[in-house]
């Protein structure tokens, strides 16, 4: 009889130890997210962010540098200073911004580039640090300074969100789980590994896998915000996705893609336009007629469904 009570105490010590080993890993992911997590600005929204900023600029930075050194990169064209002008514009206003809340600190590891590429997809792209890539086949749909404008902060917003360094970090917590707990935040190794699939293919004209619809959703809002902060009118962004639309010819579902639906897209923007607006008519700025960039509509033009714009 003593000897069944003993191993029924072994038998309940070693319960009580494993839901104390399970309550300890809780505890310790627990923290681990927690100190993970970081907000998108001005909209407040929580996120994680397993992975410094430095490491994931590393790891996006060689394949930047390889899809331009394959890329046919305009250089000192009409159409590439204006690229580079609505950029550096965009960016000088989210910096001030930053800088006027005492945020400058999440800014420091960017190094603002804005390329255009001679291309006639209609698309454009970001990487992480303010490394910004338009190509030509968008010209003819932008039309002007303000529809660049749309673009350009778009992308801007998915870089200061850091939404790669998000996505990188939901695929670390998916694949490795626990063992996030165990050391496995800023590990290189799976940071590199993981990293490799979402920053895809530097030879080839396009190097990021599609954002999720909740992040394209956040680049439209915060980039209407950035442009208006810059002095461009937000309220061209409804007409610029209606020509979008068009130019897309017969998309899917939206369920059957990552990018949200081009009527949802803009029920969105007016939903948030008057938030953007603020900004604008804080910028002091009045509203005018933007000159029209010089390039013709290339029926050829198209878009791709590849890479997230």
């Amino acid at each position: 009889m003593f000897h069944k009570f003993k191993i029924m105490t072994k038998i309940a010590l070693k319960i009580r130890s494993l839901k104390s080993i399970k309550h300890i890993l809780f505890i310790s992911i627990l923290t681990v997210l927690i100190q993970a997590c970081g907000s998108v600005p001005i909209l407040g929204r929580k996120q994680l962010l397993l992975v410094p900023d430095q490491e994931v600029l590393t790891l996006s930075l060689q394949q930047y540098r390889e899809f331009l050194h394959n890329a046919p990169v305009e250089k000192n064209t009409a159409n590439a200073r204006e690229v580079e002008q609505v950029g550096q514009r965009i960016a000088a206003a989210v910096e001030t911004f930053y800088r006027n809340n005492g945020l400058e600190s999440e800014l420091k590891n960017f190094s603002w580039e804005f390329n255009l590429v001679k291309s006639k997809d209609v698309n454009a792209f970001c990487m992480p640090g303010g490394k910004i890539v338009v190509y030509e086949g968008l010209l003819p749909i932008t039309q002007n300074e303000t529809g660049l404008a749309i673009v350009i902060g778009h992308e801007v917003a998915h870089a200061v969100a850091k939404h790669a360094n998000e996505r990188i970090s939901q695929q670390m917590a998916l694949q490795y789980g626990g063992q996030i707990a165990g050391g496995l935040l800023g590990n290189n190794a799976a940071a590199q590994q993981i990293g490799g699939l979402v920053f895809g293919v530097g030879s080839q004209l396009g190097i990021m896998l599609p954002y999720s619809r909740k992040h394209e959703y956040e680049a439209d809002e915060l980039g209407m915000i950035f442009m208006a902060m810059a002095g461009y009118d937000p309220r061209a962004a409804e007409s610029f996705w209606q020509r979008m639309s068009q130019a897309g010819g017969n998309a899917g579902p939206e369920f059957m893609s990552t990018h949200p639906s081009d009527q949802n897209r803009i029920n969105k923007i007016r939903e948030k336009m008057p938030e953007a607006l603020k900004y604008y008519q804080g910028a002091g700025v009045q509203n005018k007629t933007q000159q029209k960039i010089k390039t013709s509509v290339n029926p050829e033009a198209r878009t791709s469904d590849k890479w997230s714009f």
